[in-house]
Formats: C-alpha cells, structure tokens, sequence
C-alpha cells in the first residue's frame, strides 16, 4: 500500500518512495494517468536495480489520492509536485515529467531551478489547455460556458475526458509560452514522431522556447504518445543518467 502526504492545501498525496543515492528521480505523470502507469514503474525498477533514490506520486483526483478529478487544475497539481518533492526528497531532483508532467516539471523548473538537477521531458504538453480551447467546436465552447465541462471520448480510457472551465481559466496563470523560460540544468526532451495528441511542432516550438546551455531534442521515428515500448524506456532511462551526474 502506498504512503500518503498532507499537502499544506489539506489534499492527500499517495505516493511510492524508494530509499537511495542522488540525485534522486522523480516521475510526473500525465493527465488522468497515475503512478501505477508503464514509465513509472518501470522507471522505478531502474532506480532500485542502480541504488538510486526514486520517488512517484498521484496529483490530487488522480489515483489512489484524494479529490474529485473534475476539481482539479494545472495549479493544483503544480502545488502537488511541489509539496511531493519538498517533503520526500533531499537535494535536486531529477525531474521526468511525462505529457501533462512536462508541463509541470517545466513549472518547477522555471520557478525553483535549485530543486533540479536535470529535466527529462517526455511528449511535454505545455498550455495544452490554450489548444484544446481553440479546437472546440462552437457546441463544446458554448457548453463549456454554460455548464462548466465538456466531455471528450479519449483513446485511453472507456469513459470520456471531462475538461472543466476551471481547469482552462486556471491555467493561465501557469503557462510556459508567455514569458521566458531559462533552464540553467541540463534539458532532455524525447518525442515520438507519431504522436498523435502531442505532434512534433509542439516539441520544437518548445526547444525554440528554451534557453540554457545544455538543451537537447531527441525525436523516436514511430513512437506514440505513450512512448512505452520496451525501446522507448530504455532511452527514458538512459537520458535519466545522461543528465544524472553520475553512471549506473
């Protein structure tokens, strides 16, 4: 059973730790994906084969943690992250932030660059929230006024998505591509070239976004966005130790 965190906003994290040398790896997962997914599992198994510290988490309304799902926004799971790493993790972190996760890890790494030690993005969604808003049909647009929500059917789960006006307005205050972002840690970014929720423009309106000294791209012909194959986690894994200081 996992262990569970108090956030100072009162919401209970669960979350899974494993005791080792740093930097330290956190995952952060994506949006309505949990700490029980393929990459953080298998993440972790590489931390624990190498004596590495490691830590995976739920955000609040995801997984084993408290709260509604349809409650929370980009904020919310931004304080999450932070709360997480503050409390179970000592020194800079290794952050791997995978879709939604990027977007957040990015969040943390603009705002507290000293936590990081280096960034692994995977299929980094930033403002995702800004393009699905201008892809909405004139229908979904005037539900999500009237409402509150609108539903999407999504290719990983039977039940549709449910986005919140809250989870558009919020994020706002959060996004990446409206002031500048300088990462003075080492970057990995991986995509998959066949992507269908997060294309290639994304990834390289993201690096053009960037600066710092050691940014890199690396683009997997015919991946998709899960990025899972037993191929793509071993480049997770290896792009964890390229940025990790040290061999293992």
């Amino acid at each position: 059973m996992s262990d569970r965190l108090r956030t100072a906003q009162g919401r209970e994290i669960a979350f899974d730790r494993v005791e080792g040398e740093g930097p330290g790896v956190v995952f952060l997962g994506g949006f309505r994906s949990d700490k029980e997914g393929t990459k953080a599992l298998a993440l972790e198994a590489w931390a624990r084969a190498r004596g590495r510290a490691f830590l995976r988490f739920d955000y609040s309304g995801h997984g084993a943690s408290s709260g509604a799902f349809e409650d929370g926004a980009i904020g919310d799971w931004f304080e999450d992250a932070l709360s997480a790493i503050r409390a179970l993790t000592e020194g800079p972190q290794i952050l791997v932030g995978s879709s939604m996760g990027g977007w957040i890890s990015l969040l943390l790494a603009r705002e507290h660059p000293g936590m990081v030690a280096g960034l692994v993005t995977i299929a980094a969604a930033p403002d995702f929230t800004e393009s699905l808003l201008a892809e909405m049909s004139g229908e979904e647009r005037r539900a999500l006024e009237q409402t509150g929500r609108v539903a999407r059917p999504s290719d990983y789960a039977p039940e549709p998505y449910i986005f919140t006006r809250r989870l558009i307005e919020e994020a706002r205050g959060r996004l990446i591509f409206d002031r500048p972002l300088h990462l003075p840690m080492p970057v990995r970014m991986l995509q998959g070239t066949a992507d269908a929720d997060v294309p290639v423009p994304v990834a390289l309106r993201l690096l053009d976004h960037m600066t710092g000294p050691d940014i890199r791209l690396t683009l997997v012909k015919g991946a998709d966005h899960r990025f899972s194959t037993p191929e793509c986690l071993k480049l997770v894994a290896a792009t964890v130790l390229k940025v990790g200081g040290r061999a293992g």
